[in-house]
This record gives C-alpha cells, sequence and structure tokens, in this order.
C-alpha cells in the first residue's frame, strides 16, 4: 500500500523506498522437485510480490536454511531494489511476520556541519535529526584550505577521509539511541555533499578539484555499502550518494533541486545555498543553470573581530535607530531584545558573547540604513552622519554594537569586518548575475535562500546587503535546509533518485573562474547594495538611502526581462 507523507519541504511525495518488507510463504523442500532454500524463497517473491529475480551476500545466505524452519517456512524479507534496473537483494531476513525496525538515514554532510534525519522507512517518519561540526575544520576553515593541506601533506586525505567517517559514525549511533533503535536496523543510507567533501568522505583524492579544469573522480550516482565507508550499520546496509553536478557543484546542490525544484517553476526561480561555498541554481523557460561561488567563511562568523558559529550568547539580530545611532540586539536563547525588561537576567548564563552569520548581515546592512556607514562600506565614511557609537582608529573606524559597561569585552564591528562581508556577498551576487546573464534575463521572479545559515538570515537584510538581486519581498524567503530534505527525499523515494539523475544531466553548468565578467560583476557588488543595479521592489518595503549617481560607460541594463531569452532562445545582438 502506498503511504503519503508531507516531505521535509511539505511537498507531497508517494513513499517508494529502494528497501522494503515483504511477508512471503515459502515452499518447503521437496525430494520430488528438489531445490534450494534460495531459489525456493526467490520464486516465492516473484509469485506473491512481482519482485523480479534476486540475489544475496553470502551472510545472508548463511542464515537463510535456519530462519526459514524457524518461521515455519513463513518468513519477512528485506530487500533492496532501486530504479536503475540493478538485481534486487535480498539484505536480511526474519521468521514469520517481522513490522517495524527498518530505518534509513539521510545525511547532508557540509564543510561545516553535518546533519542526519533518521528515518522510518515504512512510514517516512523522522524519528530523530541532529547535527555536529565538521571536525576537519581542524585541517582548515573552508573547503579550498583542505584541498591545500592534501597538496601540501601528501597521504593527508586519509587523515581527513578517516575524521569525517568517524564522526558520522558517532552520529549514526547517538540518533539511534534518540529513536531507540538498534544499529542494524538502519539499511539504508542516503549522502549528499559539496564536491569536496564527497571527495573527502569516499576517500578520494581532492585534489584536482583545487585548479581548473576542477575534475571529479566521478560524476554519477554511486552505490555502496556502510562498509565501504567505516559505518557501522547493518552488515548489509547500503548508501546511494546523489550525483554531483560539477567541479564545485555537487550532491548537495542536486539534494536541493531535488527538494525546491526550480526547474518546474513557471516563472525565474533561484535558489541559494549560502555557506563556505555558495551553490546557486537558477531556471527558467525549461533551462537549468548553476555555478558555486566562493563566498568564503565570513557568513559564518570567521573572519569578522566578534564573529563567532550561532551558539547561545551570539548576537542575531540587529536593529540601529537612524536617529540616534544605538543599537539594539537579540542573541541565541533569549527572547528578548537588549532594550527590553529581562534581557539582562535572561542572558547573564552565557553573555552576549560575540556575532553570529544572521547577526552580521542585519548590522551591515542596518549600518547603511541608518547613515552611519555609506554605499562603499565605509564606516563614517562621506555623507554619513555622527554618532558617539563610531569610534576613530587611525585611519579607520568601528561601530560600538554593544559596550557591557562593566569592564566586560566591548564587541565592534570593525572597517575589515565591513570589508569582509562585501568580499562575501559581491562573490555570491557576481554568481548570480552570470547566470542571469546565461539565461537572458534581467530579474528574479522568486528566491529561496537554502542552508543553515540561508534559514536564519532576515530575507529583507539580505536584499538591503545585495545579497542577492532585486526581487518582491514576498517572494524571497528561506527554505530550510534544502540539502537535508533532498536527501530525505532520495532515502524514501527509489523514483526521485532516477528523476535527479535525469535533470542533473540537463543542466548549464557556468564556471565562474572561466567567465571574464565575473570581476566585473564582482567590483559592482561591493557597493550596498550595488553600485549600478536598482531595487524597485525592495522600495515597496523599506525605505532606502539615496546612492551616489554613478555615471557609466555604454548603455544601462534594460530593467525589462528579455522574455525570448527567459524561453529558451538566444539573445539578441
Amino acid at each position: 500500500r502506498q503511504v503519503i507523507r508531507k516531505s521535509a519541504d511539505t511537498r507531497p511525495m508517494v513513499m517508494d523506498p529502494a528497501t522494503r518488507l515483504y511477508f512471503v510463504e515459502v515452499a518447503e523442500p521437496d525430494m520430488h522437485e528438489p531445490s534450494g532454500d534460495f531459489e525456493r524463497l526467490a520464486t516465492a517473491l516473484k509469485e506473491q510480490w512481482k519482485v523480479e529475480a534476486l540475489t544475496a551476500d553470502p551472510s545472508f545466505l548463511a542464515k537463510l536454511q535456519a530462519v526459514l524452519r524457524k518461521g515455519d517456512w513463513q518468513v519477512t524479507v528485506a530487500v533492496h531494489a532501486d530504479h536503475t534496473g540493478a538485481t534486487p537483494r535480498v539484505l536480511d531476513i526474519w521468521p514469520g511476520l517481522h513490522e517495524g525496525g527498518l530505518f534509513g538515514l539521510a545525511i547532508d554532510l557540509g564543510s561545516t556541519t553535518i546533519a542526519a534525519h533518521l528515518t522510518d522507512l515504512e512510514t517516512g517518519e523522522v524519528k530523530a535529526a541532529s547535527g555536529l561540526m565538521n571536525p576537519q575544520i581542524r585541517f582548515g576553515e573552508d573547503l579550498m584550505s583542505r584541498v591545500s593541506y592534501v597538496m601540501m601533506n601528501p597521504g593527508g586525505e586519509v587523515a581527513l577521509t578517516g575524521a569525517v567517517q568517524e564522526a558520522l559514525d558517532d552520529l549514526l549511533g547517538n540518533l539511534c539511541e534518540q529513536a531507540g533503535a538498534a544499529r542494524d536496523e538502519v539499511l539504508e543510507l542516503v549522502l549528499v555533499g559539496n564536491p569536496v567533501m564527497h571527495h573527502l568522505f569516499l576517500g578520494y583524492d581532492p585534489t584536482p578539484l583545487g585548479g581548473a579544469p576542477f575534475a571529479l573522480a566521478v560524476d554519477g550516482a554511486l552505490d555502496l555499502t556502510a562498509g565501504d565507508l567505516g559505518l557501522v550499520a547493518h552488515r548489509s546496509a547500503r548508501v546511494h550518494v546523489l550525483p554531483c553536478i560539477a567541479g564545485h557543484v555537487g550532491a548537495d546542490t542536486a539534494a536541493v533541486i531535488l527538494s525546491t525544484r526550480p526547474h518546474e517553476a513557471d516563472d525565474v526561480s533561484l535558489v541559494v545555498d549560502v555557506g563556505t561555498n555558495a551553490e546557486i541554481v537558477l531556471a527558467g523557460g525549461g533551462r537549468v543553470l548553476a555555478a558555486s561561488s566562493p563566498t568564503g567563511p565570513a557568513f559564518e562568523g570567521a573572519q569578522i573581530s566578534a564573529g563567532q558559529r550561532a551558539t547561545a550568547g551570539a548576537i542575531e539580530r540587529v536593529r540601529i535607530d537612524p536617529a540616534s545611532g544605538e543599537p539594539r540586539f537579540r542573541v541565541i536563547g533569549v527572547d528578548a531584545w537588549s532594550d527590553e525588561e529581562g534581557f539582562a537576567e535572561a542572558v547573564a548564563s552565557t553573555g552576549v558573547t560575540g556575532i553570529c552569520g544572521s547577526g552580521i548581515i542585519e548590522v551591515v546592512a542596518e549600518l547603511w540604513l541608518a547613515g552611519l556607514m555609506n554605499a562603499d562600506g565605509v564606516i563614517g565614511g562621506d555623507g554619513t552622519r555622527p554618532s558617539d557609537r563610531i569610534e576613530v582608529d587611525g585611519r579607520t573606524s568601528s561601530y560600538v554594537l554593544h559596550d557591557p559597561g562593566d569592564g566586560g569585552e566591548r564587541l565592534l564591528v570593525t572597517q575589515n569586518d565591513i570589508r569582509a562581508i562585501q568580499l562575501a556577498k559581491a562573490a555570491l551576487y557576481a554568481g548570480i548575475r552570470l547566470l542571469m546573464d546565461h539565461l537572458g534575463v534581467d530579474e528574479i521572479d522568486r528566491i529561496g535562500l537554502a542552508g543553515a545559515f540561508g534559514s536564519h538570515i532576515d530575507t529583507v537584510h539580505a536584499t538591503v546587503l545585495g545579497l542577492v538581486p532585486d526581487c518582491d519581498p514576498d517572494r524571497v524567503a528561506s527554505v530550510g535546509n534544502a540539502a537535508g530534505a533532498g536527501a530525505v527525499i532520495a532515502l524514501l523515494s527509489g523514483s526521485a533518485r532516477t528523476e535527479i539523475q535525469d535533470v542533473v544531466g540537463r543542466i548549464e553548468k557556468i564556471e565562474t573562474a572561466l567567465e571574464a565578467s565575473f570581476q566585473a560583476h564582482f567590483v559592482d557588488a561591493m557597493a550596498i547594495p550595488h553600485r549600478t543595479a536598482d531595487y524597485p521592489r525592495l522600495s515597496t518595503r523599506i525605505t532606502l538611502p539615496e546612492r551616489p549617481a554613478i555615471s557609466t560607460a555604454g548603455p544601462e541594463r534594460s530593467g525589462r526581462r528579455r522574455r525570448n531569452a527567459a524561453a529558451g532562445e538566444e539573445p539578441g545582438t
């Protein structure tokens, strides 16, 4: 019986897992018609469930005869049958009717965080979900620093692979404990990740991804066993790895597409998975384009003087009064704002410890909105208002976001912090603009911000900063851990695996490192929100400060969408 459930992205989905339980009645041995127990089991599955052909591991065959006789020739078997045409494989067998105890693990292997969902393969219910920091961070904050580590330390990929496999195995154990499940009840796993994490987890050399032409060891979907990857699950547990798209657009982006489905939209849709390396997907007119852009770790708190990861005590929301220049903020774990009653008591246990990514986005946007920073990103620069919160240090200035006044550590937003955010957001915007150029559009109808960071940032402030192009604020939304949701969908639907392989085969890959116009887009995007681009739709929601007039050489881009190009035709010249 088909079970309909709501997937992690609330899209109705037909349960169609690759691993299923089947109850069968097996014919007893007959001296007049001699055949092996496995052959008679295969015949029963074919006749009673239309499961054609069958194969099994030696460990299964070793227990088959005893279980058949214990169950009086009535048994339950777990069969793995994907949609690739491969021979179905029987994974385990139980005497009589066996109900429950069939679990799968969907894994989103990020460069900063590893997230996983332990899911009931019969009902689709997520029984436990958790995440942990990727221990590879000790080898490098971002992906390229880890590739550099391997380049400088031959064989270093072994240490990186061991670290992440051990961490994931620990996470698997913790999730099983939370759900009250045994490790040997986990029979299926689905893994997604960016290309570098994909290679390092699987034990492949990542160094070819460190420079053009960014060659992958393999880009197609993979089917492995848990034992191959150092994971302690069921002895026959299968692992499916979604396909990678290009040298720096990985299986995690394929999962994002699977859960957000921009290729099915009637308009121009953008999905951005914001992280240390942003993956960008733009779809419209029957075409799907993808690229990656090297944003770096600034959005996650690194390279920021008071930056930190999103933990209790970190500032996550900021508002600045334009009249006084005074800030108010919220910290993770406390509902009250800093100027509200009860804030000091609520934050006493953790203190105000730093600024996380969402807070950094908001404070930079608020500094510009309040007139304390100009469009070039200069705190206290030309045309800005004076404020007691601005401190001059030599040739640069800083903004005092938090001063406890009791000798505690002050939190400043420095000019270098602003530059780090400008560099990161300019890289992202430039990547998006490149895809828009290739698709032949000047407008985007809807935007989805994915990933742990994308899920927590305020979409209006992100647009004010110029993280993304202008769009109707009501159509810019956080879409949660879309890569994790896509992994869950692939875990619960074998047909979804076939579908995403087909979609990936049709994606147009744009390599930003090889595009001559990337640098020009990048330079224009350093300004707040942008040097030349207008934001008329954002202006319907919030009053934007006036920007200095910019004279440009050559004709301005039209604000009208080139409909012929959006429909898949080449734009005129």
